[in-house]
């Protein structure tokens, strides 16, 4: 594998079009931070990866707040921040606490993910968000809007961004080593499935299909109502909370929320790509309940100045019994990973075996030169801390994170349009400028879903 060598962080703005401002200006912070001053951050979330996420987060600031609708994972937490105040709503949080904090991450469930992050960027609070950004389309276009507004740090959790490797096959791909980059072919080993058992890790699955018909109590540590937030009400079950509400539409996102935004992150951020024209999809059975076993996602987007036109095929699931992985030419004949991406171009090819993007094996028959390097590289294999520290030092007058809220919600805007795609059963043709589906008018209700009373913004 080739990487180019650290040489100290560099910045390259985009051209035109709809990512032209993701990188085009470094945040000045209204507050002037001394050498010894700390942020204070609360962390909306904090159990799974949200767990993680504070943790990281508190190496670099004091955890002043934790919120969690769950009092098990609450207190868990509790003992690692036993100063922090603790809460449930993060409503209150942020009534409570908005004069003492300088900044939030938001781990909950997708679908609450807008709700938090938009209430605390409206308070001029830095906002780290873990992928995906939001639960629906016209969520993400009002997190690019309201991060904008406020001018807050932000950053979305894919993480992968922040190792080398992924910086470097940006750059490569940049280069144009690869020549132009009609195709583009990303898959994804989820939903995967605990191989001793055969049961799924979360139910996205055909015999999965309806609610639940029981109704059992809610236990006393779930704060169920809180959990539903912005979604529809329905009983609690167990299926839902704590895992498996990845498969549900109320709720989740499938698999392609769950892990397109890491998967994909390389070759749209290395081509630009923007939002898409046209989407479509084809899938196993769909209901209105849960996720299909498998898809495979079609995304075309139009030629970005000089750059050709891309098409972007995301795969994903189980499919007649077997994982739904594409038969691709890959570099020496290598066979696909159960993740990946691979970068079809006139002058060579790019295969990325994994989630991250920060691997590579290529098929360049004319050589190339090594790229100097656009980014700033941590020389850290932790790519959850680093990310942390490059959101931390760019509330602290740093430069702007990679995954910022201009660049991840237009991927999330794009990904989802995906499920848009899947759950209507037609191809969509997209309008990015004003966020529309132009063919289809039940779309409408897709993008923008209604929100329970005390839940819009």
């Amino acid at each position: 594998m080739t990487v180019a060598k650290n040489t100290g962080l560099s910045r390259r703005a985009f051209g035109k079009g709809v990512l032209a401002s993701a990188f085009a200006f470094q945040f000045v912070p209204s507050h002037v931070w001394g050498a010894n001053e700390r942020l204070t951050v609360a962390g909306i979330g904090v159990g799974g990866k949200g767990s993680g996420d504070i943790d990281q987060a508190g190496n670099y600031a004091d955890v002043v707040a934790i919120c969690d609708i769950d009092d098990e994972r609450l207190k868990a937490k509790a003992k690692r921040f036993s100063s922090a105040k603790p809460f449930h709503d993060f409503r209150e949080l942020l009534d409570t606490m908005g004069d003492k904090l300088d900044a939030v991450t938001v781990s909950t469930a997708d679908h609450t993910h807008a709700a938090a992050a938009v209430a605390a960027m409206q308070l001029g609070k830095h906002v780290y968000c873990q992928k995906p950004l939001t639960h629906t389309v016209a969520e993400a276009r009002l997190m690019r809007e309201t991060a904008r507004k406020y001018g807050v740090v932000t950053q979305m959790g894919n993480q992968g961004m922040a190792l080398d490797g992924f910086r470097a096959n940006v750059e490569l791909v940049r280069s144009g080593a690869l020549g132009n980059v009609r195709e583009v072919h990303v898959w994804t080993n989820r939903p995967f499935r605990n191989w001793a058992t055969g049961e799924m890790y979360w139910k996205q699955s055909p015999d999965l299909t309806a609610r639940p018909k029981e109704t059992p109590p809610v236990p006393d540590h779930v704060h169920w109502d809180l959990w539903l937030g912005p979604s529809p009400e329905r009983p609690y079950h167990p299926i839902y909370h704590p895992r498996n509400w990845r498969g549900w539409w109320d709720f989740g996102t499938g698999a392609l929320g769950d892990m397109a935004c890491h998967t994909t992150a390389m070759p749209f951020l290395a081509l630009e790509l923007g939002l898409p024209t046209r989407v479509s999809a084809v899938s196993g059975e769909v209901n209105p309940e849960t996720y299909p076993a498998w898809a495979n996602i079609t995304y075309e987007f139009p030629a970005r100045g000089n750059t050709p036109p891309v098409k972007l095929v995301w795969y994903e699931g189980v499919r007649d019994g077997q994982r739904n992985i594409p038969d691709l030419p890959l570099p020496r004949g290598l066979t696909a990973s159960e993740s990946g991406s691979f970068l079809v171009g006139e002058k060579g090819r790019l295969y990325s075996p994994g989630d991250s993007g920060n691997t590579q094996e290529l098929d360049i028959p004319g050589g190339f030169k090594v790229p100097e390097p656009i980014f700033h590289r941590w020389g850290d294999n932790n790519n959850d801390e680093m990310q942390k520290r490059e959101w931390m030092t760019a509330i602290q007058g740093g430069a702007r994170p990679l995954s910022n809220f201009d660049f991840a919600s237009v991927l999330t805007e794009t990904m989802l349009l995906g499920n848009v795609a899947v759950r209507l059963g037609k191809a969509i043709e997209y309008n990015g400028e004003h966020g529309r589906v132009t063919n289809v008018a039940e779309a409408v209700s897709l993008l923008s879903p209604p929100r329970r009373n005390g839940w819009g913004f």
